[in-house]
């Protein structure tokens, strides 16, 4: 797909806006960060969207989301992910963007391949009885579904992210720890932000 700079930065910045806050930003938005007119972000969505690469709900307000099979640049590098902050394995922290990258060379080398990826540092106890625990890393797949089982990153409605397992149950949804210490949270409804693929531990 041939995409200009500005182009992909926008995908990088509806990514990273959708990871870290749950939803897109606005075109004023795009338009403040990249130093642009809001005509010409809107031009480049029209263009991104007509490519392939984003899709859009119509009549509704942030509702850019990157469509599945577009990998974002940052994620293209078989060892390197975007490293986007800290995700909670005890009781849920407060989000934050974080601008740096976690070189995996030394742990997967060029095993590591799988793309539209992302890391996060695991802070807290609660996933101990997996092995995952604090100070790891944990590399996720984006994705914004989930089948009952699977480890994920999730955003809850009070806007935190947490790292459990994710079970649908009738109405509400169960985020299921692996630490007898920590309670299950339940909540009517959460957004998927990816599923776990691996855990990096250095010592």
């Amino acid at each position: 797909m041939n995409l200009t700079p500005k182009q992909l930065r926008i995908l990088q910045l509806i990514r990273d806006s959708r990871l870290t806050r749950g939803y897109s930003p606005t075109m004023q938005e795009l338009a403040d960060e990249l130093g642009v007119s809001k005509v010409t972000v809107f031009e480049h969505v029209e263009a991104l969207i007509k490519k392939g690469a984003l899709l859009r709900e119509p009549n509704k307000a942030r509702s850019l989301s990157i469509a599945d099979g577009t990998v974002v640049p940052d994620e293209q590098r078989p060892s390197r992910f975007p490293l986007l902050g800290r995700i909670a394995a005890g009781y849920p922290i407060e989000k934050f963007e974080q601008r740096e990258e976690l070189d995996v060379t030394d742990f997967f080398g060029l095993a590591a391949k799988e793309q539209g990826c992302f890391a996060l540092q695991v802070e807290g106890d609660s996933m101990r009885d997996e092995n995952i625990c604090d100070g790891d890393y944990v590399i996720v797949r984006r994705s914004d579904t989930a089948q009952n089982g699977e480890r994920v990153v999730a955003l809850l409605p009070n806007g935190e992210t947490t790292l459990k397992r994710f079970f649908r149950e009738g109405d509400q949804i169960r985020l299921q720890p692996a630490n007898d210490a920590f309670e299950p949270i339940i909540v009517k409804d959460c957004r998927v932000q990816g599923i776990v693929v691996g855990v990096l531990r250095r010592y």
